[in-house]
């Protein structure tokens, strides 16, 4: 018999990306100018989409401080004679000399320059004062100031970003109230409610933005969890299947020594029970003076060769015993105890009790083999006078009992199992385990022997 276990497994394949904030639009631009979006890029895992729009944030932030310069330059530039004297349009052409040095400065070194490093504040602070400056000259020169609502966040740490927001709506709030510095009360008024307004809106955005970076991280967090729990399942999976495979080979070392210990019992009980009986007409015919009685003897020896030589191929193939392929099993004990108590001379007797129920093969076998060993150890040992076999039908369970009047023995004293004999009393008691039942031995010297099996009553399918 083999048996073998099953070890379902289970594998879960997880990824998420990070959603992109809809007010404050962050972009990878190396170590510095895009680390937080780096590390979700790396962590999340984003979709094709997600990577086109980092793609396109990236190339806005690495072009679009020239695009903004050079296109405030060319409207302050047109809007000139209005807003400035030929003295302010040289100073501010410096000053976009000025301001493409700080761009180019900034373009060459933020690859290598880590997020929120001081050379990255160090960038802000120039090119917010440059801005500042222009836009004192020509307040049209904002569209390159506006640069800084973009990317505070990533150049500055938290409270630094606050406050260079505040500073570029500083110069947002001048330009739209007229220019720097007010020229009348109403600007003045007017730049007020403006930098009130803007500082409000740097505000709720930074507040939001934060709010969008604390969830960025926690499913960032999340996301890490998971594949630390994936990746622990995968290691538990991998334990599954070596603990799968092990206990394969112990279901088969199991089955193939419980087969094994059936096919012992079943020499035990059929081949060697057999043989002993031979031995014992042959031993009679030896001594016969009568040729009728010999003859009786051998021919005794004969059907007893017959009956283990059939009893053997059956177990072999674990076929039910030969008693029990016609008949119930009181019937079988009836004749089995019939057959023995003729055979050693010694009155035997079956009682059954309980209502009878048609019982499953292998109970039956196991109690009709239970009797015919506890039998053998009785003619072999006991040296009886009399004999009792009761079977009960017991409700869910039957038991078996043979009494003797033998010399009997002590249980706990037997002498050790050698090739020759003691397999009786274990094989029986095996024999009652392998169907969840028991078997007991009763006895004192002088005072006979009682064996006791218990078993389930399962009835025939």
């Amino acid at each position: 018999m083999e048996g073998a276990g099953a070890v379902d497994t289970v594998r879960m394949r997880l990824s998420d990306t990070v959603p992109r904030a809809p007010h404050a639009p962050r972009a990878p631009r190396g170590r510095a100018a895009g680390g937080r979006w780096d590390r979700l890029r790396r962590t999340a895992k984003p979709s094709p989409d997600a990577e086109q729009a980092d793609i396109r944030w990236a190339g806005f932030f690495a072009h679009g401080p020239y695009a903004l310069l050079a296109l405030a330059t060319v409207v302050s530039a047109a809007s000139a004679p209005v807003f400035m004297t030929s003295g302010e349009m040289y100073a501010a052409g410096g000053l976009v000399l000025v301001a493409l040095a700080v761009e180019w400065r900034w373009s060459a070194i933020r690859a290598g320059v880590p997020e929120h490093a001081p050379a990255a504040q160090l960038h802000f602070a120039l090119r917010t004062l440059v801005a500042f400056v222009l836009t004192w000259l020509n307040p049209l020169f904002s569209i390159y100031a506006v640069m800084g609502y973009f990317d505070a966040a990533d150049l500055l740490p938290r409270r630094g970003a606050r406050v260079g927001l505040l500073a570029t709506a500083v110069t947002m709030a001048g330009s739209q109230s007229g220019g720097l510095p007010p020229a009348s009360g109403m600007n003045w008024m007017l730049f007020g409610v403006l930098y009130v307004l803007n500082g409000s809106l740097c505000v709720v955005f930074t507040n939001i933005g934060v709010q969008e970076a604390e969830r960025a991280r926690q499913r960032l967090a999340t996301i890490k969890e998971l594949e630390d729990t994936n990746a622990r399942l995968e290691q538990a999976m991998e334990e599954n299947a070596g603990l799968h495979a092990q206990l394969l080979l112990q279901a088969r070392e199991a089955g193939i020594s419980d087969e094994r210990r059936r096919i012992a019992a079943e020499i035990h009980d059929t081949i060697a029970q057999g043989l002993t009986g031979i031995i014992a007409q042959l031993q009679v015919v030896q001594s016969a003076a009568e040729p009728g009685l010999a003859r009786q003897h051998l021919d005794r020896a004969a059907d007893l060769a017959r009956h283990s030589l059939g009893e053997a191929r059956r177990s072999v193939h674990n076929l039910t015993p030969a008693a029990l392929e016609h008949d119930t099993l009181p019937e079988a004990l009836e004749r089995t105890v019939g057959a023995w108590s003729d055979d050693h001379g010694v009155p035997a007797r079956l009682t059954v009790t309980g209502t009878e129920e048609p019982l499953h093969d292998e109970v039956a076998a196991t109690l009709l083999r239970i009797a015919e060993e506890a039998l053998a150890n009785t003619a072999r040992h006991a040296a009886a006078t009399r004999v009792g076999v009761t079977l009960s039908y017991m409700g869910d369970e039957v038991t078996l009992d043979i009494r003797d009047d033998g010399r009997g023995f002590d249980p706990h004293a037997l002498p050790p199992r050698s090739r020759t004999g003691g397999f009786g009393l274990a094989g029986m008691r095996a024999r009652a385990e392998r169907i969840a039942g028991t078997a007991a031995v009763e006895s004192e010297p002088g005072q006979g022997t009682a064996v006791s099996a218990r078993v389930p009553l399962v009835r025939h399918g």
